[in-house]
């Protein structure tokens, strides 16, 4: 089950809340500018961005960064042959941070 992610961050250690509209463009802006690198990944079956989120960075409450890196709405179900763009988490703490 995926968390809002209207919560308090303690990934990033602010006490505002993440994956909101402000992060978000400070993402999509580091990957267009070539700023955060990625990783492309082709999605075979449905997935969720949340599973997704846990494997790849072992915290399902950060599917709202492969969202915005992948510059994808809010859906957490995604169909496959989708492009997901898969940042280190470390890079994206470096950034926010």
């Amino acid at each position: 089950m995926a968390t809002s992610r209207y919560i308090t961050d303690t990934v990033f250690g602010v006490s505002t809340f993440y994956g909101t509209a402000h992060f978000t463009n400070i993402i999509r802006a580091a990957v267009a500018s070539g700023e955060l690198k990625t990783e492309q990944m082709l999605i075979r079956g449905r997935q969720r961005l949340d599973i997704l989120a846990g494997q790849l960075f072992e915290n399902s409450e950060l599917w709202w960064i492969l969202a915005a890196t992948s510059d994808i709405g809010w859906g957490l179900q995604l169909p496959p042959g989708t492009i997901l763009r898969v940042p280190r988490l470390d890079d994206v703490i470096d950034l926010l941070g």
